[in-house]
């Protein structure tokens, strides 16, 4: 009997789909006090699904899986855990229908100038000069980059070919096109059949010149923080809009204020920031060429049923002996 340990909120309902899976499992839901695992008592399990604290490998001896419930594995890279042959797969996939639709709420409203919208219907007032203040871009013709061709980047291409835009991509290994992580089906671009052109991460310089609208959906690695430093910023054209789906530490911050506010860049609608909360001094927060939210693109009511149909599907890989879906590579770090 294969032992389970599950610290996710999961409903009876969803519990039951993962004991579905095989009569070889027992699955235990259990909750932890301040998300940590308690000092005194050991874990017996050998699969363990975190939402937020693990067992001190001295006390989880049969362990040999983690199945995270988070997309970001950057918070683990300092704990024993990652040190251990412990295999750690993501939920990376599951997001993305949710991001992919953020990001191009946060498009469109740049483009069709939703803030002065807001702007003159809290004014109560009708300006007179609409056709110059509140002429819109099309985006047909127009070109959009994305940093990370994951599943995320994936389908924010896919959405963005209905709108006529073209797309380019910067992608670790930028001879393979197909992605072989985990995909709710119907989304993303599987085959790599949406993107116009594919560069390789040490070509961006080039790929953002060409850029109308840039969105990140990197990890944060090693090699990702403050990818997107002053040096890049300047590169991109001034009537550019950036949106940060990824970490907020793969943009140097004060870079970004800076580019905004010397219009080095149009603007940019930031979902993830340095520091969360964003700090309420942030010049951030009273830039009207900035549209921000509290880290919410990858908020879905779906969330945990996807969550468990990944799960269900790995630990039927685990149990066959086949490769899991989403395992995490510590030498890439993501």
């Amino acid at each position: 009997m294969v032992e389970i340990i599950v610290t996710a909120s999961f409903t009876p309902q969803l519990l039951d789909k993962l004991r579905a899976v095989s009569s070889q499992i027992k699955v235990e839901p259990i909750s932890l006090t301040d998300r940590r695992w308690p000092e005194d008592k050991e874990m017996s399990a050998e699969i363990y699904y975190a939402t937020n604290g693990l067992p001190p490998l001295e006390q989880a001896p049969n362990l040999r899986w983690v199945q995270l419930h988070w997309a970001g594995v950057d918070h683990l890279r300092e704990q024993p855990i990652w040190h251990s042959d412990v295999l750690l797969t993501s939920a990376s996939g599951i997001h993305a229908p949710n991001i992919g639709q953020y990001v191009m709420a946060q498009i469109l409203a740049w483009a069709n100038r939703l803030p002065r919208w807001f702007h003159y219907q809290q004014q109560a007032k009708w300006p007179k000069d609409r056709w110059q203040k509140l002429l819109p871009d099309e985006l047909r013709g127009q070109t959009l980059g994305i940093l990370g061709y994951g599943s995320i980047g994936r389908e924010v291409a896919r959405l963005a070919k209905g709108f006529g835009l073209t797309v380019l991509a910067t992608k670790g290994n930028a001879k393979s096109l197909h992605h072989h992580g985990y995909a709710i089906p119907g989304t993303g671009d599987p085959q790599g059949e949406m993107v116009d052109r594919l560069y390789p991460p040490e070509a961006v310089r080039s790929m953002l010149a060409t850029c109308d609208y840039l969105v990140i959906t990197l990890p944060l690695t090693s090699r990702t923080h403050h990818l997107l430093n002053e040096s890049l910023l300047r590169e991109m054209k001034p009537s550019a809009f950036l949106v940060n789906v990824g970490r907020g530490s793969i943009i140097n911050e004060p870079d970004l204020v800076k580019a905004l506010q010397r219009g080095w860049i149009a603007g940019a609608g930031l979902d993830v920031f340095e520091q969360e909360p964003l700090p309420a001094d942030s010049p951030l927060w009273s830039m009207e060429n900035v549209i921000i939210s509290p880290h919410v693109s990858g908020f879905t009511p779906y969330y945990d049923e996807r969550a468990v149909d990944l799960f269900a599907d790995n630990i039927r890989r685990y149990l066959a002996g086949e490769p899991l879906l989403n395992q995490v590579n510590r030498e890439r770090e993501y």
